[in-house]
């Protein structure tokens, strides 16, 4: 994030910034704009992702993909695990849609390219729990980032979130390593908000999830907490995106 800039201060901007398009990003399956947020002499750039852009899906409702991306920031900072930039839903110059902070990166990288550098296991440990719990279906290498400071981020969440199993990611090294206390602890605390109506949490992801799309969540982070260990491919069903980076 820009220096100086806290957390709070990021999504103040994102939120109640102006807006101005500088063009749409290309290789990108719905319509996502680079954009520049300024507000109360801060600004910076952000990924405009508008509801009127996504395309249609067999398996996810139309106009749900924006509310996904910002269920998924949510997520990570209920967790307090930092892996999805921070990410707003507002109307913008084309309408309702996720407005995501821009991460300065390194292109030349992703998860394919630095899976073994010991730096990032922590990081890459926490993504793999984190794209179970919100049931991501395309966790593409391409899908990870790695800032200019070293910090490995997740972007593209649109489609998460499912309430049937569509887990499908590049990242299956951990598979049934035991799962570290101090990230059981992180998903039994984000379990009791899940549970509780009123929690901040709840509160924030109105209106974002269904349901069914929350008790399915709540289920697949009782199964971590059941198992103790990472997830696993399964059998005879689809568990790598296409394509993988």
């Amino acid at each position: 994030m820009p220096l100086k800039l806290t957390e709070e201060q990021v999504l103040e901007v994102l939120l109640n910034g102006e807006m101005e398009e500088k063009g749409l990003l290309p290789y990108s399956s719905n319509h996502s704009f680079l954009v520049v947020v300024a507000h109360n002499s801060l600004a910076f750039p952000a990924v405009y992702k508008p509801q009127r852009g996504e395309t249609p899906l067999w398996d996810f409702e139309w106009g749900t993909l924006c509310k996904r991306e910002t269920a998924a920031y949510e997520i990570s900072r209920a967790l307090g695990w930092n892996i999805v930039p921070p990410t707003v839903l507002r109307i913008g110059s084309r309408g309702l849609g996720s407005v995501q902070f821009f991460v300065e990166h390194d292109q030349e990288a992703h998860y394919f390219t630095v899976a073994h550098d010991a730096r990032f296991a922590d990081a890459f440990r926490r993504l793999a729990l984190f794209d179970f719990v919100v049931n991501n279906a395309d966790r593409k290498s391409g899908h990870c980032l790695i800032g200019t400071d070293g910090h490995v981020w997740g972007i593209d969440h649109g489609i998460c979130f499912h309430a049937e199993y569509k887990l499908r990611t590049v990242i299956w090294e951990f598979s049934c390593e035991p799962i570290e206390e101090n990230y059981l602890a992180d998903l039994a605390a984000l379990r009791s908000n899940l549970l509780n109506a009123g929690s901040l949490l709840m509160k924030r992801l109105d209106g974002f999830l269904s349901a069914s799309e929350l008790i399915a969540m709540r289920k697949r982070i009782d199964h971590l907490l059941r198992t103790r260990c990472y997830p696993s491919p399964l059998p005879h069903r689809r568990n790598y995106p296409w394509p993988p980076i």
